[in-house]
């Protein structure tokens, strides 16, 4: 379904305001999948940078709508983005990001990198890392990880935990190569979970087991 839905970004909201009081720092990397993907638009024939710019504004406006929401049941917030728009939202400035973060504010993090063909999963891991974050909460509409498609597979298997290496193996597609590889290089774990699922994100914060934990090596 393309477009914001009032509803679905007031749940969220509520959902992230939970996580939040649980005295957890929060910084949000929000995709565009709603208004247009730079990949399959790419596919359709538009010129592959192009898309992904696209991309990279939609995330802007998801990012501003989910302020709003976030602003109107009183969580103080701040939006930065890759890309330059200081009439809209300030520039991504790790340091100031951290501070906001100190301060109790939830700082959302858009236009992905600021470059094409790189994904917001890739955006998601690299900023994690910048801001020095012990963990990249995924949320999906899926539960976590299986070992082939549940929606296809009747026989798939629910991971609780899995490692980089595993999932690489056994070609999981947790995230795109690039991020996985960030947060396997350097250690950082994901947690992938259920968004649709109300309190999911808080219970993912406060690091109770739900999702797949995706972590360490076979080492």
């Amino acid at each position: 379904k393309l477009g914001i839905d009032p509803e679905t970004v007031k749940a969220i909201a509520e959902d992230i305001k939970e996580a939040a009081e649980s005295g957890v720092d929060i910084a949000v990397v929000v995709g565009a999948g709603n208004i247009i993907r730079g990949e399959s638009a790419s596919g359709e024939g538009m010129d592959r940078a192009t898309a992904d710019y696209m991309g990279m504004l939609g995330t802007v406006i998801n990012s501003l709508a989910l302020q709003d929401a976030l602003e109107k049941i009183g969580v103080q917030t701040r939006v930065q983005t890759a890309i330059n728009m200081a009439e809209v939202a300030e520039p991504f400035i790790r340091r100031r990001a951290m501070r906001h973060m100190e301060k109790g504010r939830v700082v959302i993090l858009a236009a992905g990198t600021g470059n094409p063909y790189f994904t917001t999963d890739t955006a998601a891991a690299l900023r994690a890392l910048e801001i020095r974050a012990q963990v990249v909460l995924k949320a999906t509409n899926v539960d976590g990880v299986y070992s082939s498609d549940p929606n296809k597979d009747a026989d798939a298997v629910k991971f609780d935990e899995i490692t980089f290496i595993e999932a690489i193996n056994r070609n999981l597609g947790v995230m795109d190569l690039t991020a996985f590889t960030l947060c396997m290089e350097n250690n950082l774990p994901i947690v992938v979970f259920n968004i649709t699922r109300r309190g999911n994100i808080a219970r993912a914060a406060r690091g109770e087991q739900i999702g797949t934990l995706v972590w360490g090596n076979d080492s």
